[in-house]
């Protein structure tokens, strides 16, 4: 409690303060009320971090819940060399995200390896950073990269947890493989497939440092999410209240997010 206290519920209610405030003159604030949210609402800059920002989570999310399960059902198999593919399916997750981004940067240069291998397939260069069409798509692949070791330790824990006797009682049913894990596997660890999707969603609505390091939001704002919108008012153009209420907009969404979690996927626990 005392780790919250300091750690999140004082600067929680110190940046609902700072966003009521005009920080014209930053050492005589003045109250304000809510007209930095109006301000906020017609921005165009805003709005546009906004939509980018649930671009992206579309774009993350599906893959980091269902790749991520079919990689634990496979490593979850009785093969050769198990260990050695938990090591290289898990190795990004434990590397910096920033070396991973600068990596990925090299990848994605015109005359990189990426575009290297598609010219033997007869397409041209892709400006993948640049190019306003792909930066996005760009970044998240990054996080997709960086993501798929780390859930599919998390849905791997669950499927150890599914009784044996479930799966051999279907096997004499005689339904085929992708039955088996409809039938047994996805109802049993439905708890954690929500969990997944509501941690991933969150990661994706605070995603920041793969944007910072490859596009700096660029081009033409292509790339700008919410919480590099965020970082660009407070930390360059030194704008406390306008960076502020943005933050308290994007709390409100992610709770919106962990509500429709529970009601969906939790009520039963917790008697919604």
């Amino acid at each position: 409690m005392v780790m919250l206290v300091i750690f999140f519920f004082i600067p929680f209610f110190q940046t609902i303060i700072i966003s009521l405030n005009d920080y014209s003159d930053i050492y005589n604030p003045i109250y304000s009320g809510i007209q930095n949210y109006i301000i906020l609402f017609k921005s165009k800059d805003f709005y546009i971090s906004f939509i980018n920002t649930f671009i992206f989570l579309l774009m993350v999310v599906p893959f980091l819940s269902i790749f991520p399960l079919f990689a634990a059902i496979f490593i979850n198999q009785k093969i050769k060399c198990i260990t050695l593919y938990k090591i290289l399916i898990y190795l990004p997750v434990v590397v910096s995200i920033v070396a991973v981004a600068i990596a990925f940067k090299w990848l994605y240069a015109q005359d990189g390896i990426l575009n290297y291998f598609l010219s033997f397939i007869g397409i041209n260069p892709i400006s993948w950073l640049t190019d306003t069409k792909f930066s996005l798509l760009a970044v998240a692949l990054v996080t997709i990269y960086k993501g798929i070791g780390y859930y599919m330790i998390i849905y791997l824990s669950s499927l150890i947890s599914v009784p044996k006797d479930l799966y051999e009682a279907c096997e004499i049913d005689g339904p085929n493989e992708f039955f088996k894990h409809l039938t047994v596997t996805i109802p049993h660890i439905m708890p954690t497939i929500a969990l997944v999707v509501t941690v991933s969603s969150i990661s994706a609505l605070k995603v920041f440092a793969e944007i910072y390091v490859m596009t700096k939001g660029g081009p033409l704002n292509s790339s700008k999410t919410i919480v590099y919108y965020i970082y660009e008012r407070a930390f360059e153009n030194l704008d406390l209240a306008m960076a502020s209420g943005a933050s308290v907009i994007l709390l409100i969404v992610i709770l919106i997010f962990s509500f429709i979690n529970i009601t969906l996927f939790e009520n039963k626990r917790y008697k919604l």
